[in-house]
């Protein structure tokens, strides 16, 4: 009889937490483990500068080389050598806030020749901060699959980015991906102003298993638990290219996201078929300056001041679509999770029952990343990433 009542209050339990953490059938993948890839060798559009000037970089410290990017193909990255145009120590940022988007543009269709570099080689595009502004669940499909009801929320992400073809650090937890546009501060920027800047491409890598044990299933828009799943070194490589729109809203208007791991597609959708936009982003984080979380390093905030200025070389991280890895626990996950909590007497409480269960049932599923993997992104007008799985 005891153990009747237990188990009841337990179902109760997770009727409350289901907005959280859902009742839908548990999609597990597995994904394809072949030999080893060949760099990717694609071929990207690349917008004229006079709609968008496009940047990479090659070399690192004193041998960097900037260049205005022309063409990408075959994985083949041709453009303007501009460092007759940089002071020394300055990388695309600084002579974007020093000259000028008509000065570059111009220095571009008056030089003579080119420079070509193998994507795979080139460094980090532009010198980035570590403390980023993310948005969860911007995307309603995505939403659907990770079953949180609560719409779009802000956190932050606290990872130094690291260059497009970084390796991913292998992890005991539930390692999954995230294809993501990113907005980039090119200098101060007031929130109430809007989204003038750049844009480059994340991989907004994600520990599902540090996520569940620290979010709050009552408050899943508090955001607490995010930054403890985000933020570890190597969780946040970024693209080969580096955009600086003219006109930035009708530049994001037609761009695709591509998502694929070890050469299945997982991740697949246009940019704009998002909740909140770029300016409304912004917006949202500025909210929120001053909110504190508590995470596995001590604490975090959104990089926002209270009157609402973002620093310079911060992302914006817009948000991922569907396709992703976790898809929230399936009924058999409930039951087993109840049982669990049932035969222990009620030590942990039913929702940490459940949330054990669910991290312990999908790493048996081999269903995440797993050493070897590789992942790869792609967007016209913003290049690629290909990441390893170490």
């Amino acid at each position: 009889m005891r153990i009747l009542s237990v188990a009841t209050i337990g179902l109760a339990a997770i009727v409350m937490a289901a907005g959280f953490v859902g009742s839908g059938p548990q999609l597990v993948r597995v994904p394809l483990r072949p030999a080893p890839t060949i760099p990717l060798r694609a071929t990207i559009a690349i917008a004229p500068p006079d709609q968008a000037l496009t940047f990479a970089r090659s070399g690192e410290g004193a041998n960097a080389r900037t260049i205005a990017v022309t063409r990408y193909r075959d994985g083949v990255v041709t453009g303007i050598d501009l460092t007759q145009l940089l002071r020394p120590g300055e990388d695309a940022i600084d002579a974007y806030n020093r000259l000028g988007y008509e000065v570059i543009a111009a220095f571009i269709a008056a030089a003579r020749t080119s420079v070509s570099h193998d994507a795979a080689t080139l460094a980090m595009p532009v010198d980035l901060r570590a403390v980023h502004a993310a948005v969860a669940t911007n995307y309603p499909e995505h939403a659907d699959e990770a079953k949180v009801k609560s719409g779009p929320f802000m956190f932050a992400k606290i990872a130094q980015p690291t260059a497009s073809r970084a390796a991913i650090p292998a992890s005991k937890g539930l390692l999954d991906y995230e294809v993501e546009l990113c907005f980039v501060t090119l200098a101060p920027l007031e929130a109430a102003a809007g989204a003038k800047g750049g844009l480059i491409l994340c991989n907004d890598v994600t520990d599902r298993a540090a996520l569940l044990r620290g979010v709050d299933t009552n408050d899943t828009a508090s955001g607490k638990g995010f930054t403890d799943g985000k933020s570890s070194a190597g969780f946040l490589p970024v693209g080969d290219l580096f955009v600086v729109p003219r006109e930035i809203k009708a530049f994001v208007e037609p761009l695709e996201l591509h998502l694929a791991v070890n050469g299945e597609e997982r991740q697949h959708s246009r940019v704009t078929k998002w909740i909140w936009d770029l300016d409304r982003l912004l917006a949202e984080t500025a909210k929120r300056a001053g909110v504190v979380w508590t995470w596995r390093e001590g604490s975090a905030s959104l990089p926002v001041s209270r009157a609402g200025i973002l620093p310079d070389r911060t992302l914006v991280l817009a948000g991922t679509p569907a396709g992703t890895i976790f898809q929230g626990p399936g009924p058999a996950t409930f039951v087993r999770g109840t049982f669990d909590w049932v035969t222990k007497f009620g030590r942990s409480g039913p929702i940490a029952a459940i949330i054990e269960r669910t991290i312990t049932d999908d790493r048996a599923s081999g269903g995440y990343l797993q050493p070897g993997d590789v992942v790869t992104i792609r967007a016209e007008q913003l290049g690629t990433l290909e990441n390893r799985v170490k």
